[in-house]
């Protein structure tokens, strides 16, 4: 038997906005976080290659594919932050707050101009990659773990090169943060609940399915998205690297679970859905950026409620839904967790207006696309 939706997120609701907020991060000024893992190390004296050719082939493009960041990202581009957050899209304005229909009359920002909001563009984009850098050493923690306790060689593997990969990620971001914007901040707590799960979770299969899927699925959409709006050819070009690595570790999730979930119980699959479920959710809260607002001086749940309507329709065109779930979904379905169980998961996406994205490609065979590191060799080769 499932659990109800209140007993999987701890609230009454899923969009309980003041239960959202009062999750905080009370360990700001911490160093050192420490999670207990309860899983067991697995040697396998089997090492022979092949017996999952898919993986075997992963392994090869991640050997082919590795980058250094020092060497390989132009570290001499001058970044100027003010300038690109004005160029920037996603960057508000009074004027174009108005064209919006927003009336910010009688509220904390009221008194705000297009300085405030210049501001705001820029500790979001500070937010925003600094969480992507949290998220990369959750991954960095994650991988190592699916060394030890995964039981195939082949996977053992390749994730060992994911662990390359991550330790990559979290320098260049961490580089760019600390060398080129103007701060970073501490993990948001929805982010620091949801790795704290998965690495205490002791089935090895759950870190793939929290990490490998749901937290690099997200990163994959996000640095998408990041691309586009980015005028920086800096930032362009880690992103594009990062992407090309994120898409193997997506596909490394989805090539190793679908074997192992053909392979569960009905009882088995709804512990794994409901915990898909789970990660979506802390993984959209996340994106509320109340840490943002909180640093600016602005009442957290005013400013949200001002941005976050509540009709409906309107919720479920939010863009940052669309950016966490359009890849998410469609790996899900191949996995079979969408429609197992009576579609539980299926009905819970629903919910959250997501669903749509279901049959948008799966990254099983979409990571071959994405190799911008082997692009740009073959592109330097043709010139030389």
């Amino acid at each position: 038997m499932s659990r109800t939706d209140a007993e999987i997120l701890d609230r009454g609701h899923v969009d309980d906005l003041d239960a959202i907020l009062s999750v905080t991060n009370t360990d700001m000024d911490e160093a050192i976080h420490v999670v207990r893992d309860n899983a067991d190390a697995i040697f396998t004296w089997d090492y022979e290659k092949g017996a999952r050719p898919p993986l075997e082939k992963l392994y090869e493009k991640a050997k082919h594919s590795q980058w250094n960041g020092e060497t390989d990202l132009d570290w001499s581009i001058e970044v100027d932050q003010e300038k690109i957050a004005r160029e920037s899209p996603m960057t508000m304005t009074s004027e174009l707050l108005g064209e919006l229909g927003f009336d910010l009359t009688g509220t904390s920002l009221a008194k705000w101009g297009d300085k405030e909001w210049l501001e705001h563009s820029i500790q979001s984009q500070n937010w925003s990659l600094s969480q992507f850098m949290h998220g990369e050493q959750g991954a960095l923690i994650c991988t190592a773990k699916i060394v030890e306790t995964v039981p195939w060689i082949d996977a053992k593997y390749y994730a060992a090169t994911q662990v390359m990969d991550e330790a990559r990620h979290v320098e260049v971001f961490a580089k760019y943060l600390d060398t080129k914007l103007s701060g970073h901040y501490p993990v948001n707590h929805h982010l620091k609940m949801l790795l704290d799960d998965i690495v205490n979770d002791s089935r090895w299969d759950m870190t793939y399915l929290g990490m490998q899927i749901m937290i690099e699925g997200l990163a994959l959409a996000a640095f998408g998205m990041a691309y586009q709006v980015t005028t920086d050819p800096l930032l362009k070009q880690l992103l594009r690297y990062v992407m090309s690595d994120e898409a193997r570790h997506v596909a490394f999730g989805v090539l190793s679970l679908k074997e192992f979930y053909d392979g569960l119980s009905d009882a088995e699959m709804m512990d794994r859905q409901e915990f898909a479920f789970e990660a979506a959710v802390r993984m959209r809260d996340r994106f509320l950026q109340q840490e943002v607002w909180e640093r600016q001086g602005i009442p957290v749940s005013e400013a949200i409620r001002l941005f976050k309507q509540d009709d409906p329709e309107l919720k479920n065109q939010d863009p940052f839904q669309q950016l966490l779930f359009s890849k998410i979904v469609p790996n899900c379905k191949k996995l079979g967790l969408l429609d197992a169980n009576n579609g539980w998961l299926r009905t819970r996406f629903d919910t959250l207006g997501v669903s749509q994205f279901e049959d948008w490609v799966d990254t099983g065979e979409e990571y071959e696309l994405l190799d911008e590191v082997a692009k740009d060799r073959e592109a330097a080769a043709a010139i030389a």
